[in-house]
């Protein structure tokens, strides 16, 4: 049968053409496909094949699917011939067909694959008609519209430097025009289906350099909105808008044939593929690269802010996370290929800040981490302008501008934030890794610091009565007690402008605006040391750079207590305890006692608003006494000038306790108690509501702080000081007996914890104490150089993981010391595992009782080791204070420096 129906009914068919039964023609398939190709080829005179012969072979493919591997291999043979003999004319027939295949058999495709891939890659390669090409790119666009998996992944993804290669051809005609389009929209096609199917092209970076040449900043659409489509005829662009629709379309038709259009096109599926950190990485890397390597960062000339907005945009219309774009953009900061180019990285930072502006208003870890990398870099700034001494003019310019930029980027993200808990949690992480070396420790206090102060002006309507976070709290006890002192006064500003923002400091005399504006490495300079210093070094600085008219003064708050972070119970009382282990510190200037002064004041305002408040002011005045009898005691081994500093804070305590108590017969006995002539001449009480440091021109002595006539005269003045609290604390436990006349329980207590001596809190960090344990050298330090940076410790380098890298004539753990680590009670390797072993030998031999034991019995047992611990612990902590008091009395051979000999260094800067 078979061989008649090849041989016999062709003929048959031909002659008995009247043969009813032979009226179908689908009985010849073979002759009818080709019949049906031959009528499509022969082209009206226009030259364009007719769309109904076409859609004829559609339906016959769709019907006859087995026939289809036959029609491709004619249909490539076909188009080759034609291109062979220059008839482009006719080439363009195959393509077209294709293209009506690929629509109208969609679930052919397969079958189509490979033979649309050969004629693609064979009309890309045709660079002698143009026509061909623009073709090939939507004949592309359409069979990755089609795909359904990632089969053809790799056949792809060698077409890209191809398409690349057309979209970089710069020709201003028409054709070279609507050919740039075509590759760039077969590109945007790829791009999105790569996206789909969780791929990232090994050329992304040529395809993001040929985005970029193609992309106009300045370029703008006559359609507000366009959806993109797919219908039967073509990939377009339909408007949403009311317009007339011949306008419409006439702007659709420009649309699509621009390509600044497919280039932002590009730019939404590269925004649509970036999901997650790692793809949001993948994808901006390529586009920082190029803008790096040519001057697209600036924010007026270059394309980086439009780029990077648009994605920013179009990230979050899909619902991902915009603000990573954000992060990585500031990181992108310390980036190796920017890092020594100051001008490109003051560019980064105004791109990030108009990002954050643009940026949804949205707490997030991403977000904190971006306000983390700015401290970080506030805090090179804030170093590198405290180190300008011996740098050049431009180097401070630059530095100079930098901040200012940084600066208003961190505001920017602060109001994006919105609330202060993320910023505070921020603050804390920085403040786990604060460093034992001076310098180092300060700077970060100081970035910490301003940040404190942003936060705060930032969120001042929303401050009141939220609870300080106990993460911070616990990282500023330990920073209190700091080795170098400079650090442990910053520590106290940054929870002063926490808690109470609103309160104005002692050692406020300037204030800087929120964010920034004044260029000039002495307002960096000023910013850094405001952490730390005191008003007098402020002024003189203030004064010799002459920027005074470009900061303004502080105003008086309206209500004290009006905006207050909320501090418990316990916080209180650990603060309190900070005070009293930090009062002892050898190291204390006049500017520590002020600073503890405030906070002791601080805390008193707090402990206003509670309603035990009784209980955290009965602690207070027992601070107070304990102090003044601390300063008085013979036995004490501190210096004269720090025990009078100690006792002038003391007394500024207990009248601040005394006025929030309301027992003014306080304040005049503590002012009686010494004559006006022998006042502190380095503190002074102000309005007895503010304990500040005097200055030299203030206290008319001119005596330095720890010189031999300072300590002469303050030992004069402890001989003369009455000694006899023994009034004050009757005055103090009358008054508490009459305010709780009807509530004899809250009575209970109160006159014996005012008798006894202030003691440290069971909770309170004994990290603290052993905070202070580390190589002496790194107080001395700051004995050695009062105001700024040790010379002998200089960091070289201070990289993105805060690791710093010191050169340096030798480290801190080379210095001899007369430390623990120098002396002979320290147990070897050796002797430790001895000791161990016996220990373990004693406890095997010790009976076991087999009686149960009660619940009381076993708590009080535990209770008497704990006690028995904590007095053991004390002793050991009194004897080594004791050692270390007077080690460093015999060591001293001179009276220690104070802030007017810290003038004479800042001058040098």
């Amino acid at each position: 049968m078979g061989v008649m129906s090849r041989r016999v009914l062709p003929a048959c068919s031909s002659l008995c053409y009247f043969c009813p039964s032979l009226r179908a023609r689908s009985r010849q398939p073979v002759k009818r496909y080709k019949k049906i190709i031959s009528e499509i080829y022969q082209l009206p005179a226009d030259g364009e094949p007719n769309d109904r012969r076409i859609g004829k072979l559609c339906d016959y493919v769709s019907r006859n699917p087995t026939r289809i591997p036959k029609i491709t291999e004619y249909l490539e043979q076909r188009c080759y011939k034609e291109l062979r003999h220059d008839n482009f004319t006719l080439a363009k027939v195959v393509p077209c067909i294709y293209r009506k295949l690929l629509r109208s058999c969609k679930e052919h495709t397969p079958l189509l694959a490979t033979s649309t891939l050969c004629i693609v890659r064979t009309l890309l390669d045709q660079k002698s008609s143009d026509d061909l090409q623009i073709l090939g790119c939507l004949l592309l666009v359409d069979f990755l519209d089609g795909q359904v998996d990632s089969t053809h992944m790799f056949s792809l993804e060698g077409m890209i430097p191809k398409l690349c290669k057309i979209a970089q051809e710069l020709r201003e005609d028409d054709k070279g025009i609507r050919l740039r389009s075509a590759a760039l929209q077969s590109l945007a096609s790829m791009v999105e289906y790569m996206g789909d199917h969780s791929h990232i092209s090994m050329e992304l970076d040529e395809v993001v350099s040929v985005i970029i040449s193609c992309y106009e900043a300045n370029q703008t659409l006559s359609i507000k909105e366009v959806v993109r489509f797919q219908d039967d005829d073509d990939l377009t662009m339909l408007a949403v808008s009311g317009q007339n629709n011949a306008k419409v379309a006439a702007d659709t038709m420009a649309a699509t044939e621009n390509p600044a259009h497919w280039a932002r096109v590009c730019l939404r599926n590269m925004a649509n593929i970036a999901k997650e950190a790692t793809t949001v990485r993948r994808i901006l890397d390529p586009l920082f690269r190029l803008f790096d390597s040519h001057n697209y960062w600036s924010p007026e000339s270059g394309v980086a802010l439009s780029v990077l907005q648009e994605m920013q945009t179009l990230m979050d219309k899909s619902g991902q996370n915009g603000h990573l774009l954000l992060s990585f953009t500031i990181k992108h900061i310390d980036h190796k290929s920017v890092a020594k180019m100051p001008a490109k990285q003051i560019s980064i930072v105004k791109v990030a800040s108009h990002l954050a502006k643009q940026a949804k208003s949205h707490a997030s870890v991403t977000i904190a981490s971006a306000i983390s990398d700015l401290v970080k870099h506030l805090r090179k700034c804030m170093y590198r302008a405290v180190e300008a001494s011996n740098a050049q003019a431009d180097i401070d310019k630059w530095n100079s501008e930098l901040y200012v930029a940084l600066e208003e980027c961190l505001v920017q993200l602060t109001e994006k934030v919105g609330d202060v808990g993320p910023i505070l949690d921020m603050i804390s992480v920085m403040l786990e890794n604060l460093s034992y070396t001076a310098n180092i420790a300060r700077t970060t206090v100081s970035s910490v610091y301003r940040t404190a102060q942003i936060a705060a002006y930032v969120y001042k309507s929303s401050y009141n009565q939220k609870a300080f976070p106990e993460a911070l709290y616990h990282q500023l006890l330990l920073a209190m007690m700091h080795p170098d002192n400079k650090t442990r006064i910053g520590s106290h500003r940054v929870l002063s402008t926490i808690v109470a923002p609103s309160l104005l400091c002692p050692w406020s005399a300037i204030g800087f605006p929120v964010p920034m504006k004044v260029n000039g490495s002495q307002s960096v300079l000023l910013l850094a040391l405001s952490a730390f210093s005191s008003e007098t070094i402020m002024d003189e600085l203030q004064s010799k750079s002459r920027t005074k008219e470009s900061l303004q003064e502080n105003e008086k708050p309206e209500a004290v207590n009006s905006k207050l972070m909320k501090l418990n119970n316990g916080q209180l009382v650990l603060l309190l305890s900070s005070i009293w282990s930090q009062a002892s510190l050898e190291d204390n200037s006049p500017s520590n006692f002020e600073t503890m002064g405030h906070t002791y004041n601080v805390a008193l305002l707090c402990s206003k608003a509670k309603t035990s408040s009784h209980v955290a002011l009965v602690r207070c005045f027992q601070l107070a006494f304990s102090l003044r009898r601390l300063s008085l005691n013979q036995d004490n081994v501190a210096q004269p000038s720090r025990r009078r500093c100690l006792y002038t804070m003391a007394s500024a305590m207990l009248i601040f306790s005394a006025k929030v108590a309301d027992i003014p017969q306080i304040t005049h006995l503590v002012k009686a108690a010494v004559l006006e002539e022998m006042v502190d001449p380095h503190l002074c009480l102000i309005d007895d509501c503010k304990l500040t440091v005097t200055s030299a021109q203030s206290s008319n002595s001119g005596m330095l702080y720890g010189s031999e006539e300072d300590e002469s005269d303050a030992q004069v003045f402890l001989s003369a000081v009455n000694k006899d609290d023994t009034q004050l604390k009757d005055i103090v436990i009358s008054h508490f007996k009459r305010k709780f006349e009807n509530s004899p329980e809250k009575f209970d207590g109160i006159e014996e914890q005012l008798l006894q001596e202030f003691s440290l809190d069971d909770s309170f960090p004994l990290g603290a104490p052993l905070f202070m344990e580390t190589p002496h050298s790194c107080s001395m330090y700051a004995e050695k150089d009062d105001h700024c940076f040790d010379e002998d410790v200089i960091p070289c380098e201070m990289d993105d993981d805060d690791d710093i890298v010191f050169e340096h004539s030798g480290s801190q753990s080379d210095r001899k010391t007369s430390g623990s680590m120098a002396s002979s009670d320290v147990l070897n390797v050796n002797q430790l595992m001895e000791s161990v072993h016996e220990t373990a030998r004693q406890v095997a031999n010790i009976p076991v009782s087999t009686n149960p034991v009660s619940y009381d019995q076993m708590k009080s047992q535990c209770e008497s080791l704990v006690m028995e611990k904590q007095q053991k612990m004390s002793v050991l902590m009194s004897f080594k204070h004791s050692r270390t008091d007077s080690r460093s009395s015999i060591g001293e051979n001179g009276p220690e420096t104070n802030d007017h000999l810290l003038n004479l260094n800042v001058s040098r800067i």
